[in-house]
Parts: C-alpha cells; sequence; structure tokens
C-alpha cells in the first residue's frame, strides 16, 4: 500500500492498528499547518516549534484512542491551541504592537500600487510583512479565530468547536478580527482609503456578514445596489476581499530540519516505550 496517496481514514485506521509507517504520513501531513498555527499565534518561531513538537507527540500518544468523532485536522488544532495557551499564559506571547508593524508599513508604502492585483501583492514580502503584523496586533480570542478561518480555512463550526464556542461567536469575532486587519492592510493595497459617509452602514461587516451566510438576498441586493452608487464602500469592500485573499494565500513555512529530527527523536521514545497490542 502506498501511503502517501492513502486517504485519511485508511491511515487513521492503521496508525490505530500501530503502523508506525501510516502515523509518520500523518504527522507528515499536517506538521507544516500546525507550524504555521504556531507560528502566527506565538509571534515566536521557538515557541512554534515548542507547539509543533507536542502537538505531534500528543497526537502519537493519542491516534489509538482517537475514533473520528471530528476531523484529524480539528483535532489537531485543538491540541495546538491548548499549548498556545499554556505558553500565554506563561507571558510568552501576550498580544502586542511589534515594531515591525510600523516598519512594514512604512516598508510595503514605498512600494504598494494600486494598479497591482493580489497575486502580485502576495509576492511582495513587504505587504506580507503588513498582513503578519496586522494579524499579530489582535488579541488573542480574535486572532485565533481569524487565523483558523482565514488562513487554515477551516468552517465555522469546526472553529467553533476547537475553540469550544458557539458558531454565533465565532462569527462575530471573525466580522470584527476581519474589518481590524483590512483596516491596516488597506493602505497598503492602495484600495479603500476614502473614508465612508457617515450615513453609510459598515460595509466591511456587512461583507464579512454576506461571506457567512449571515444576510438574506434582499439585503445583500441592497449591499450592492449601495455599492454601485458610494466609492467609500466600494473601496472598503473591495480591500476586504482582497485582505482576505491574501490570508488564503499565507503559505505554510518549512519546519526546520532540526525541529523535524526532534519530533520524530520525541516519537521514537515514546513508541519504544508503548506496550504493544
Amino acid at each position: 500500500m502506498d501511503l502517501s496517496q492513502a486517504n485519511e481514514e485508511s491511515l487513521l485506521e492503521a496508525a490505530r492498528g500501530g503502523d508506525r509507517r501510516a502515523l509518520e504520513q500523518l504527522l507528515e501531513r499536517y506538521q507544516q499547518k500546525i507550524f504555521r498555527f504556531g507560528v502566527k499565534m506565538c509571534g515566536d518561531s521557538e515557541d512554534a516549534k515548542e507547539v509543533l513538537q507536542e502537538t505531534l507527540l500528543a497526537m502519537a500518544r493519542g491516534v489509538r484512542e482517537f475514533r473520528g468523532a471530528s476531523a484529524v485536522s480539528t483535532w489537531l488544532y485543538t491540541i495546538a491551541r491548548s499549548f498556545c495557551i499554556k505558553k500565554r499564559r506563561k507571558g510568552k506571547f501576550a498580544p502586542e504592537r511589534e515594531e515591525s508593524l510600523e516598519a512594514g508599513e512604512r516598508e510595503a508604502r514605498s512600494v504598494a500600487d494600486a494598479s497591482r492585483g493580489a497575486d502580485e501583492l502576495i509576492a511582495g514580502r513587504q505587504v506580507e510583512q503588513v498582513l503578519d503584523a496586522a494579524i499579530r496586533s489582535l488579541e488573542p480570542i480574535y486572532r485565533e479565530v481569524l487565523i483558523l478561518r482565514d488562513v487554515e480555512g477551516l468552517t465555522a463550526p469546526e472553529v467553533a468547536q476547537i475553540l469550544g464556542v458557539s458558531v454565533e461567536a465565532v462569527k462575530s469575532r471573525l466580522h470584527r478580527a476581519r474589518v481590524a486587519v483590512r483596516e491596516k492592510v488597506a493602505p497598503e493595497l492602495g484600495i479603500g482609503l476614502e473614508p465612508p459617509s457617515p450615513a453609510c452602514p459598515d460595509i466591511a461587516e456587512l461583507l464579512s456578514r454576506h461571506l457567512e451566510g449571515e444576510i438574506s438576498s434582499d439585503a445583500c441586493a441592497e449591499m450592492e445596489k449601495h455599492l454601485a452608487e458610494c466609492p467609500g464602500c466600494k473601496g472598503a469592500c473591495d480591500s476586504l476581499k482582497q485582505t482576505l485573499t491574501l490570508c488564503r494565500r499565507v503559505p505554510a513555512p518549512q519546519v526546520p530540519a532540526q525541529t523535524q529530527q526532534a519530533v520524530r527523536e520525541a516519537i521514537e521514545r515514546f513508541l519504544g516505550q508503548a506496550p504493544q497490542r
């Protein structure tokens, strides 16, 4: 059996039965995503390495008891989040405005071009730095929602399961996080800078709610009509769309070779000590 082509269910079944290769394949499939989540939540690669190692080791320890009540990704993000919270309680990566936010904004401003599309923007390191700093400037309860939903691509119900809150709470936090990040990134996109009229609705939040299926078709039609007549709101709407495109295209960082080796060694030690079934 070619495990690299096996589906997740087959790998889980094999891993539960003690197949080390299947377990290793599962770990390999998820390590970059978990590492990216750790980096975004921790703001520190060393902390992210620890979160990754502890998460994958916990997976190895618990895979035989995991019965698939949720997706593997949901299970792993739940574990990773718990380790992130433990680190945050130690005060290592409480929310903060880092110098890189202002520095990144200054650098990106010098290269931002309104005629450039999202594909080009994501390739620009300066804009990537501004997006990253904008996400890290969010309070943790908003940051984790935006990372899980818009960077990692989980559904709102999956995010709710990971966080242990209602879907409504997830969406409420998500709207606030999206609007806050858009406001940071919009100057670098070169659009959405003209302020809407005070009488205008909060079009960015309305768009976010529309994307989550929270507004009716009639309300959507009214929003489209308003956008056609209001340049300020259209700019806000367009800049949010591009911001979310950038979020979805955040690359998963390569897991350092030393970290991969440390994970393998820790798992090998565990498997060597675990009773055989």
